[in-house]
């Protein structure tokens, strides 16, 4: 299947909406935190109750105090009422204030269980992807993996915090309004909700288009549907507030109207009555508009919970067999066996390479770039698994070895080191508790790392920034192989480990290879000849076949392709074709 069409049939998964499936699968992560919900919601309900009580606040006032009818009148002396104001005031205040503590606990628990509930989910991606095979990460680019820990788990978030619960309590206030408006005045009220219909029209035809617009979003043309989205919903929303302002219109007019009908003895609407109508119809559009705002966070929600979902069930292809023959330090000899490796298809890295190298021995691999080279320190750990042909490590295919213990056997140093924000000791041990302070400072200066380490301003116990900031690179070499000898591996990689060290570092450190090397198989993969020429055996590598092995001097002597690579980069060397056999300068490296 083309890119393109897998491309396609993935959006098209996306875009089949609401799925039951995944809203019980989202209520799993909120289950544990049912103690923090339940009373969120019911601080939901009582702030909803106190908002909706407000208005008869006004109508009291007015209809009791201010501006009170002649049977009140004459229950009522001026003090009286000037007492009763002050106190329906204080009481007004007072609902405020409460209304104000409880909606500060109700944010507070469902921010708790929001935060709780990401940091759930953001766990379980990364313990996903940290086990995922190496192959994931070459078909999904990193920006496309962060999005899934972040802007991702952050959708889901906001339905928790503000989508469900709010969403719930503002169904309850519409009908909550809606009761106490019939209860007041039912013909009030059927003016008031004249508007209703049109609301809810706009309301679908803002849903339709917004789907649009998120479908178009999730086809990456985000720039241009971000746009497209924004005026959707500007559009959307003050259309919410002209028909509002069209409700309040109709009341203001009709219930207007009913007061100026009230003559003495026979009062048809008070005024108290119609200044809390037009405020509970305000009131009814409001969490109607929010309900409505609710559906671009479900909208998100479930396209994220699609591509969540998606990630947290991809099978894992690489995984320890149920029961493996192998676990266990080891004692170093590697075969492989017949292999044959594609990352794509049958457009073949490595064809038919067979070779063994036994305990304790060094082989250099040489060859230009796309040899394949790096692929077989890569299928040697398994980071990759072999189309046909074996692996085998001490005899047993790497298949068949427990996962941990095989990775655990091997130290890698690369050309590009990752220094993580930390600790100089923290960066060498890399969380193994079991590594000595000790054992870190002997491997430091093992490799010399510990001339520079020492006029850090805490030693090891230096705060390194991120990526090693402010560390040259030959002294960040220097760290990965004093993390390299720390852990005291059974098997040892070079991937171009000192090709970006100047000669008087790369000086420094040749004598620490040597012994890290000494009684370990290692492969070197080609760096400087320095290294390579002291390889045990040499194997040339090209377009993924084995073209020659054997010793440094012995390749150069039969004049065949390491030769050429050779001659190649150092034609300026005349005497290079005449000594084939001359000794390599520490300062020489071939072109990978």
């Amino acid at each position: 299947m083309s890119t393109a069409v897998k491309q396609y049939h993935e959006e098209e998964a996306l875009g089949k909406g609401y799925d039951p499936a995944n809203a019980r699968r989202l209520l799993r992560y909120l289950k544990p935190y049912s103690y923090l919900i339940l009373p969120a919601l019911l601080l939901t309900l009582v702030v909803n109750a106190l908002n909706v009580a407000e208005p008869k606040f006004f109508e009291y006032a007015i209809d009791w105090y201010i501006k009170p009818s002649e049977e009140v009148l004459a229950r009522l002396s001026y003090d009286d009422r000037v007492r009763g104001l002050g106190l329906v005031a204080l009481v007004f205040l007072g609902v405020k204030l409460l209304q104000f503590v409880v909606s500060y606990l109700q944010t507070v628990l469902l921010q708790s269980v929001g935060q709780h509930v990401m940091y759930d989910l953001r766990s379980e991606l990364y313990t996903k992807l940290q086990h995922q095979e190496v192959a994931y990460f070459d078909h999904n680019p990193v920006g496309r993996v962060m999005t899934r820990l972040t802007s991702d788990v952050d959708s889901l978030n906001e339905l928790f915090t503000s989508g469900v619960i709010e969403g719930l309590g503002d169904v309850v206030t519409v009908f909550a309004i809606a009761a106490i408006m019939f209860w007041m005045d039912w013909r009030l009220t059927l003016v008031a909700l004249v508007t209703v219909p049109l609301l809810f029209a706009a309301t679908t035809w803002f849903r339709k288009h917004a789907r649009r617009g998120y479908d178009l979003v999730r086809t990456k043309l985000a720039r241009i549907n971000a746009f497209l989205q924004e005026h959707l919903s500007g559009a959307f929303f003050p259309l919410v507030d002209l028909i509002g302002a069209a409700g309040v219109a109709l009341i203001i007019w009709y219930g207007g109207w009913r007061v100026m009908q009230n003559t003495p003895g026979r009062e048809v609407l008070s005024i108290g009555a119609l200044v809390a109508f037009i405020q509970y119809t305000q009131r009814l559009f409001q969490p109607i508009r929010d309900i409505s705002d609710k559906y671009n966070v479900l909208q998100a929600a479930v396209i994220a919970s699609h591509r969540i979902f998606k990630t947290l069930d991809l099978p894992i292809a690489i995984t320890t067999p149920e029961h493996p023959k192998k676990t266990g330090r080891a004692r170093g000899q590697i075969e492989f066996r017949d292999v044959w490796f594609a990352y794509k298809d049958e457009d073949w890295v490595l064809k038919d390479v067979s070779f063994i190298v036994e305990p304790g021995q060094s082989v250099a691999l040489v060859g230009h770039t796309g040899s394949g080279k790096t692929t077989i320190s890569n299928l040697l750990m398994r980071f990759y698994d072999v189309q046909r042909g074996s692996i085998l490590l001490d005899g047993v295919d790497v298949r068949e070895w427990d996962l941990r213990a095989l990775r655990e056997n091997f130290a890698v140093v690369l050309q590009d080191v990752f220094l993580f924000s930390g600790t100089v000791n923290g960066n060498i041990r890399l969380g193994r508790e079991n590594i000595t302070t000790d054992r870190i400072e002997w491997a430091a200066r093992e490799v010399r790392a510990d001339r520079f380490i020492e006029r850090l301003p805490n030693k090891y116990e230096s705060e390194l920034r991120e990526r090693g900031a402010g560390l040259s690179v030959g002294q960040k070499q220097l760290i990965s192989f004093a993390r390299a000898l720390a852990f005291d591996p059974a098997l040892l990689i070079l991937d171009e480990a000192t090709s970006s060290i100047d000669t008087e570092t790369e000086q420094l450190i040749q004598q620490a290879i040597e012994r890290v090397m000494l009684d370990r198989t290692s492969l070197v993969i080609a760096h400087r000849l320095s290294t390579v020429q002291r390889a045990d055996r040499i194997i040339v590598l090209h377009h993924g076949d084995i073209r020659e092995q054997g010793t440094h001097q012995e390749l150069l002597t039969q004049r065949g392709l390491y030769w050429r690579l050779y001659k190649l980069q150092y034609a300026d060397r005349t005497n290079a074709e005449d000594t084939p056999g001359a000794p390599l300068t520490d300062s020489m490296q071939f072109g990978d």
